[in-house]
């Protein structure tokens, strides 16, 4: 893919076998249209931040993609939809959640999307896996005020 745009998409999931449902959520944006996945982070555990239910499964991927930022979240909301997500109340438990956290480096704020993701910077489950796979992307001092956060690495099986 010659011309797209490098964004970075974080995953989540609370509910179920949230971890396949993280694996199979990576390899639907895989095949996403004008899009290609390039890097993807380990999985790693994580206690829920500003929210309730067991324990995340969270990730990151890297995809290069010909969308737009709007027609790429478009993409994100439905593979949310087909893996079940609710939205019964803010930050409720889910089967799957899928962060647009950056866009290029686009800076968008409108109604429907906020790129860089607003919170980011304040959450380990998104500062670790993407240090992982763009480290020059995540400030140490993000990493560092967020150390206290509870998320574990698990092995790559």
């Amino acid at each position: 893919m010659a011309g797209g745009v490098t964004a970075y998409i974080g995953l989540g999931s609370n509910l179920g076998d949230a971890r396949a449902a993280v694996l199979r959520a990576m390899e639907a944006i895989a095949v996403l249209p004008g899009t290609a996945l390039r890097r993807r982070s380990s999985l790693y555990r994580s206690a829920p931040v500003d929210a309730s239910g067991p324990d995340f499964i969270n990730a990151v991927v890297e995809v290069v993609t010909e969308l737009t930022a709007p027609a790429l979240l478009a993409e994100l909301l439905t593979l949310e939809h087909a893996a079940g997500r609710v939205r019964p109340y803010r930050n409720a438990p889910r089967t799957l959640d899928l962060d647009l956290l950056l866009y290029g480096d686009a800076c968008i704020r409108s109604p429907a999307l906020c790129v860089p993701h607003p919170r980011m910077a304040e959450r380990a489950f998104v500062l670790q896996p993407l240090a992982q796979i763009a480290p020059q992307r995540v400030d140490a001092a993000d990493l560092q005020a967020t150390a206290a956060q509870a998320i574990e690495r698990l092995p790559d099986r």
